[in-house]
């Protein structure tokens, strides 16, 4: 859906696609798959562009990737994302991916398209929105359907590969550790471990303190946002324990992934009106976001 449906709608006439992902390494990794894959000889810059917080590239192509976050700032401040003075040939694109994860960001920007709609109506034949998710709250559309003359269709992609049976283990109160050193002496040899933490402080110790506790015997990797893609794809295809943040919900695929290890908490960016500062905070993470990690 990432990678395809947006070329689709492009050959298809739309003039712009504007695809939000949730984090920066997405951005990037499926832009550069793009313009790999559908390569226009009558086009050097290639077909996608992506943009960042603090950077950005061939930001004017057809199909521009960008975080939640930068488009949430777009629709509060930018006037000109979409006016009635915008020339089109059929419609601006505003495709919102990943919307499972039920961040600030998304739903912020879920909102402020509906207040667009509302408030300016004569800019709907302007703009068409899709909103992708592999759980979806039923709240969600219904933001969408309550708004007059605004036409609406839903429906579910069909599987298209082995869906496997998950087995859940609640194991309330013990260290993240002992789990996977447990799972890691009973796991068979290609099976790989991935356990989500909170932050990439965690993921450090956490693989430091794992390589201690088993004195040596399990040498676990970090996958974190600043790596490289190469480098992450070079340790998910040889090696088989893994701690992460949650890059690797979206961005990364598993060869022979077995086990998930997940808290269930997240750290999110809380401002503090004392003392006029942001502060991270552990709290639990979205039911929605519990459920996809449910279907890896």
């Amino acid at each position: 859906k990432s990678t395809l449906l947006p070329p689709l709608l492009i050959a298809e006439g739309y003039d712009k696609i504007l695809v939000t992902q949730p984090r920066r390494l997405p951005c990037t990794l499926i832009c550069k798959r793009i313009n790999s894959t559908m390569d226009d000889p009558n086009d050097s810059t290639g077909l996608a562009g992506w943009a960042i917080s603090g950077k950005e590239h061939n930001v004017n192509a057809n199909i521009l990737y960008l975080t939640d976050g930068l488009l949430k700032e777009r629709l509060l401040f930018d006037e000109n994302i979409i006016t009635n003075q915008t020339k089109l040939n059929k419609s601006v694109v505003f495709f919102i991916d990943e919307v499972h994860e039920r961040s600030v960001n998304i739903d912020l920007c879920l909102a402020l398209l509906a207040r667009i709609l509302t408030l300016k109506p004569e800019l709907r034949t302007k703009m068409k929105i899709i909103i992708s998710s592999a759980t979806l709250d039923s709240t969600v559309p219904d933001l969408f359907r309550q708004l007059p003359n605004c036409k609406f269709d839903e429906f579910n992609m069909p599987t298209l590969m082995t869906l496997y049976p998950v087995t859940k283990f609640k194991r309330p109160n013990e260290n993240v550790l002992d789990v996977v050193q447990e799972i890691y002496k009973k796991r068979q040899r290609h099976d790989q471990i991935l356990c989500f933490v909170n932050s990439v402080q965690d993921v450090n110790n956490s693989c430091k303190l794992l390589s201690d506790l088993s004195r040596g015997a399990i040498s676990a990797y970090p996958l974190i946002q600043s790596q490289s893609a190469v480098d992450q794809q070079a340790n998910i295809e040889y090696r088989s324990v893994f701690f992460s943040t949650t890059v690797a919900e979206t961005s990364l695929t598993f060869p022979c992934l077995k086990y998930v290890i997940d808290s269930g908490m997240i750290n999110i960016p809380v401002y503090d009106i004392n003392t006029e500062t942001t502060r991270l905070e552990e709290v639990r993470a979205a039911e929605s976001t519990i459920n996809w990690i449910l279907t890896f």
